[in-house]
């Protein structure tokens, strides 16, 4: 019962701020999602450093993350006083003091710190650096950006759907329909949950054009929820076989009940490219 508890208040709060930070501004957001971006390859490289016998610079990899998605966010919109080439520098800079640093820290595997440190940014900070291509499209008539915050809200609500209904729809009819997803990586999943939570994210994709007409028709809010359905459940199935080849369960305790960042988006690491990519080639 105390751990449902926990679970249930570390949800609230997680959702609150997502959603938030999410509507409130393109500044809110940005702040939210770098520091997420942060935290996720900060987690990333602490997992790698116990568990796979690395030695990446966390600290510098965890600002190099910031700053991405600084730029990406920044080169978008203004956010504030600080300029795009002021971020650039900052960014660069950090990614040299990275590279440069392996002189002189006397590891003895400097390619793979290196190696895991790059692969930490492409997969935990990169997908947060592409959520503006998302959220944040030019005006002709204004001249102007558009921050558009029913796009990220949306796909984070396709993701919560999909899990919601593959929870649900794999406890109810699982054991009656045993046909695994993945068991070599994750023996829980099913595909009759999948299927399950891909109705409801079709459903959610149904209710957003409902009540939101005018960004997106209704095939285009379908094609968009169905692109999250598979990339977010490939999301999850990644970060499985992450922890699966390393031996843990979670990938940290910052969030009481769910375990890590890495946890709770794993999902999301895969869903937001691919959502750039539909928003970019598809919908032009």
């Amino acid at each position: 019962m105390k751990n449902f508890i926990t679970r249930t208040l570390t949800a609230i709060v997680y959702v609150v701020l997502l959603v938030g930070c999410t509507v409130l501004s393109p500044l809110s957001a940005f702040i939210f999602f770098a520091l997420i971006a942060a935290l996720c390859v900060g987690e990333f490289c602490k997992v790698l450093n116990r568990h796979y016998c690395a030695e990446i610079n966390t600290p510098i990899v965890t600002l190099t993350a910031f700053l991405l998605v600084s730029v990406a966010w920044e080169s978008r919109v203004g956010l504030g006083n600080m300029q795009e080439g002021q971020l650039i520098f900052l960014m660069g800079t950090s990614m040299l003091f990275l590279i440069i640093s392996e002189l002189y820290r006397q590891s003895t595997n400097p390619l793979r710190n290196w190696s895991l440190a790059f692969a930490g940014l492409m997969y935990t900070a990169l997908p947060f650096a592409l959520l503006p291509s998302i959220a944040i499209h030019y005006d002709v008539y204004n001249n102007a950006p558009i921050y558009e915050w029913i796009y990220p809200l949306a796909l984070f609500i396709f993701l919560w759907a999909n899990d919601t209904g593959a929870y649900l729809v794999g406890s109810m009819l699982g054991r009656y329909v045993p046909y695994k997803l993945f068991p070599r990586i994750s023996p829980n999943k099913s595909w009759v949950g999948s299927i399950g939570g891909g109705l409801l994210t079709l459903a959610a994709a149904a209710v957003i054009y409902t009540l939101r007409p005018a960004e997106l028709n209704l095939l285009q809010w379908l094609g968009f929820g169905l692109t999250v359905v598979f990339f977010g459940t490939w999301g999850d199935l990644v970060e499985s076989m992450l922890k699966r080849q390393l031996g843990i369960k979670d990938s940290g305790h910052i969030l009481p009940g769910h375990g890590g960042m890495l946890d709770r988006f794993d999902s999301a690491l895969l869903a937001i490219p691919a959502a750039a990519i539909y928003f970019y080639y598809i919908l032009g």
